[in-house]
């Protein structure tokens, strides 16, 4: 029986490890350029850019795809000074 219940713990396991680590960092990178835009001092046009960057992440987050929102956050975070920190 205890051979049985490791088995199942191991296959539960080894079935979320790769949606765990599938999860991206995009809901984090967001966190952060929602942190670094109250206080930012960008132009009008670079705000607007931001901002934009930040709704079409929101919608690619919710769709789940994580590289996809990563990658449109990469001009926001520049213009916001914020460096990444997990580069792929």
């Amino acid at each position: 029986m205890m051979k049985v219940s490791m088995v199942t713990a191991a296959l539960v396991i080894g079935l979320a490890a790769p949606a765990i680590a599938g999860e991206g960092h995009c809901h984090e990178d967001m966190g952060t350029v929602d942190k670094a835009m109250a206080s930012a001092k960008l132009n009008d046009a670079d705000m607007a850019t931001v901002k934009a960057a930040r709704a079409k992440a929101e919608e690619l987050h919710t769709a789940k795809k994580e590289e996809e929102c990563e990658a449109a956050l990469k001009d926001a975070q520049k213009l916001l000074g914020i460096k990444d920190a997990h580069s792929h």
